[in-house]
């Protein structure tokens, strides 16, 4: 659990700039969530961080927020709990160091249910699509959250009309975890139609936000928060959109991150479809048309429907080329000290040290009196648990 002043820090952080806050983002990191809010009260920052901090940096609200979302039954997650989704918000750094623009990490999350940030997003897959979708579209988003949820697989999705209502009542209709991104803040009440669908998912899984309380819904927010909703999954489906659409968007923002993304297609005629059709087209996507499609193309542990047999998967599948180095170089015995781990390795000890809890988190390295040593876990494993 966080400090609380880490907490307020951030909550302070998340008001005073308008996701994504790319330069605010590296001063937070170049900083800690302290120093940076007192910096950016203080308007003793960058004139980057200026640009995106000065019209609010005064605005002070923290304490309120915090209060406002311990009687709603919400909270603030931040990076420094151990709820914190840190594996599948890393390819954002990725991106952001390749110069991707606008693809920059939250702050913090705000997030409203009985579930477990670090869990929901677990072999979390999104589904995606047109609000003024066809019944064609609504029945397929339908079967698809079911199936997924059945196979232990959360949906994740953005509430709207549509595609996204379809998705979050098919995994509620399966007794299965949902958890809705937001546009606005968790107080914002829309779209009005699904206040009662957001209650809901908020009993089994969760409705999450960036934006504090009292933001309201904004067209360009919306597309931000799609940044959020191809980040947190493993795999996006499109499920009917247009050529120029929001889950067009989330689809691209999904391929960026180095995420799996699969369109569903349509009929050949239907403008519905046209986005999907395209993603297949420009190879952007793969053609799903079934659930056994999706488990195939996403995957859980290798594993797929068509009782295919799974390939071997170590634990280490799926490290970037800096974490695999930190990682090879541990010790299973013998602890080793951040700045040995550098020197072998050869990578920048402010990134093994930005790594190590990362590896953590993913249970491949521990942190012990004598420094930090490889787990046994990290060895090799068959897809069914054996040695």
């Amino acid at each position: 659990m966080a400090d609380p002043e880490i907490r307020l820090a951030r909550a302070y952080l998340l008001r005073v700039a308008e996701p994504p806050a790319t330069s605010l983002i590296a001063f937070i990191r170049n900083h800690g969530p302290l120093d940076a809010a007192k910096l950016v009260r203080e308007g003793d920052c960058p004139e980057s961080v200026l640009s995106e901090t000065s019209a609010r940096r005064t605005l002070d609200r923290a304490e309120a927020d915090l209060a406002e979302a311990e009687r709603r039954g919400a909270r603030l997650v931040v990076p420094e709990d151990g709820e914190w989704p840190a594996w599948p918000l890393l390819p954002f750094d990725q991106a952001t160091a390749r110069g991707k623009q606008g693809l920059a990490p939250p702050i913090a999350l705000w997030v409203w249910g009985g579930g477990k940030l670090d869990e929901v997003v677990m072999s979390a897959v999104a589904i995606v699509g047109a609000r003024a979708a066809t019944g064609y579209g609504e029945h397929h988003a339908t079967e698809l959250a079911y199936g997924l949820v059945t196979n232990g697989m959360p949906v994740f999705s953005g509430a709207a009309y549509g595609i996204d209502g379809a998705a979050h009542r098919g995994a509620l209709a399966a007794k299965g975890v949902t958890a809705a991104v937001l546009g606005c803040g968790l107080d914002g009440g829309y779209p009005a139609g699904h206040v009662a669908l957001l209650r809901k998912m908020s009993e089994r899984g969760l409705v999450i936000s960036e934006y504090p309380f009292g933001t309201p819904p904004a067209r360009h927010r919306f597309l931000v928060r799609n940044r959020l909703i191809a980040g947190l999954t493993e795999g996006t489906v499109v499920v009917e959109a247009g050529v120029r659409s929001g889950a067009r968007n989330t689809a691209t923002t999904a391929g960026v991150l180095g995420k799996v993304v699969m369109a569903v297609p349509g009929p050949i005629g239907s403008a519905m479809s046209a986005g999907c059709h395209q993603l297949i087209r420009d190879s952007a996507a793969t053609l799903v048309g079934s659930l056994d499609d999706v488990l195939e193309t996403v995957g859980k542990l290798g594993t797929s429907l068509t009782g295919r047999t799974p390939r071997p998967r170590r634990s280490t599948d799926g490290l970037g080329e800096e974490a695999m180095r930190v990682h090879g170089a541990l010790e299973l015995r013998e602890g080793r000290h951040t700045e040995q781990i550098a020197t072998d390795s050869g990578v920048p000890i402010n990134r093994v040290r930005a790594l190590l809890p990362e590896l953590e988190l993913d249970g491949l390295a521990t942190r012990a009196d004598d420094g930090w040593h490889l787990t046994a876990q990290s060895r090799p494993v068959s897809p069914a648990g054996g040695p």
